[in-house]
């Protein structure tokens, strides 16, 4: 066998003008939103109609993020009050969203949470009035 003399040189110089050649695969990412998987886990969505104020996403978070905070009302009913995320102490695991048995809950495509402080990152979904009865997960 004999070699060629700047084989290797050739190769790799075909595989580069290859490549030039190719779709841009890079996201220009302020300017032009990606294009996330539709279970994708980003921020939180609450349908307030929805809650019956059971306590199960709650109790299914591993982290104790959520706290709910309900009344009763006439007929014996729970009503949300209030609802409460840490979201600087979500794992984003999806157990609340799955254990919610009305899909009140669910994940959104909002990917940018960053805050400067930590205060800023807790979500009131609905802010609770005094006197109402306070869940923690």
């Amino acid at each position: 066998m004999r070699n060629v003399f700047g084989k290797g040189l050739l190769t790799g110089l075909g595989i580069t003008f290859k490549h030039f050649f190719e779709k841009e695969i890079t996201e220009r990412y302020p300017e032009q939103r990606p294009k996330l998987a539709p279970r994708f886990h980003g921020w939180f969505k609450l349908d307030a109609d929805k809650c019956i104020s059971c306590g199960l996403c709650s109790k299914a978070c591993p982290n104790g993020v959520i706290t709910i905070s309900s009344v009763k009302d006439d007929e014996g009913k729970r009503k949300l009050t209030g609802y409460q995320m840490r979201i600087e102490w979500c794992l984003f695991c999806g157990l609340c969203v799955e254990g919610c048995p009305k899909d009140a809950l669910a994940f959104t495509q909002e990917f940018e949470f960053a805050r400067y402080h930590r205060e800023q990152i807790s979500l009131n979904l609905v802010p609770a009035p005094q006197g109402s009865t306070t869940v923690k997960g």
